[in-house]
């Protein structure tokens, strides 16, 4: 009975130090989560708003203007013709003041584009373009960009400068809340399969709720406005 009563406390202690190691662990991931991957995700973010920043002051002259279709007093910049974009290449810095904080866009949607910047839909308008500028963010963790997307309200301007000019989109209608199967959200005539697109649009996706992928948050807006981009 002795050696049986030995044998049960060396198993109950060794699972409680089991547990104990298991619950410090997951504190670590925890923060590793919630802290650390914004704090580099940010670093990141901001490394790659720089490095668009000081490549376009070597930029080309933007295309001279012309008179708008978005508004009398906006002349327009006619977007380059389209590149062709890989993974990780600079494609925008959009800036949002209800988000704060410049977000820089690169080419693709996996997770080692998203886990330092927002990515753009490949095969979507680029901006400034006649179709739908397409673009995804995190709502948690790795710099969360698109954490306050909730928050976006109709008439809210984007900013979207690239180094040949400067868009700006208005926000059509407060977010929405599609399932993660409807991919029509990113087409150039969103919810119309095939259409052609006579206006330049923009959606920006994201997960909801937060901490789960099982929905994804939309917002959507026109160009309202172009204009030269000075380097």
């Amino acid at each position: 009975m002795a050696r049986a009563g030995a044998i049960l406390r060396i198993a109950i202690r060794t699972v409680g130090e089991l547990l104990v190691t298991f619950s410090v662990l997951l504190g670590l991931f925890i923060v590793y989560q919630l802290y650390y991957t914004n704090v580099i995700g940010r670093q990141d973010m901001n490394r790659e708003v720089g490095v668009m920043q000081r490549q376009w002051m070597v930029a080309p002259p933007a295309h001279p203007a012309s008179p708008s279709p978005h508004g009398e007093s906006a002349p327009v910049v006619a977007p380059p013709p389209a590149p062709a974009l890989h993974d990780g290449d600079n494609v925008a810095i959009l800036t949002i003041p209800r988000l704060g904080s410049a977000i820089p866009v690169l080419e693709g949607v996996g997770l080692d584009i998203l886990n330092k910047a927002a990515g753009h839909y490949p095969g979507t308008a680029l901006p400034g373009q006649i179709g739908n500028f397409s673009v995804a963010g995190h709502r948690k963790t790795h710099g969360e960009p698109f954490r306050h997307l909730d928050e976006m309200r109709a008439g809210d301007l984007v900013s979207v400068e690239t180094a040949q000019a400067r868009y700006t989109y208005r926000i059509d209608a407060d977010p929405v809340i599609v399932q993660p199967t409807d991919l029509g959200v990113v087409d150039p005539v969103p919810g119309e399969p095939g259409a052609r697109p006579t206006e330049s649009l923009i959606t920006l996706t994201t997960c909801n709720p937060w901490w789960s992928s099982t929905q994804r948050m939309i917002v959507t807006g026109r160009l309202i406005a172009t204009s030269p981009h000075a380097p």
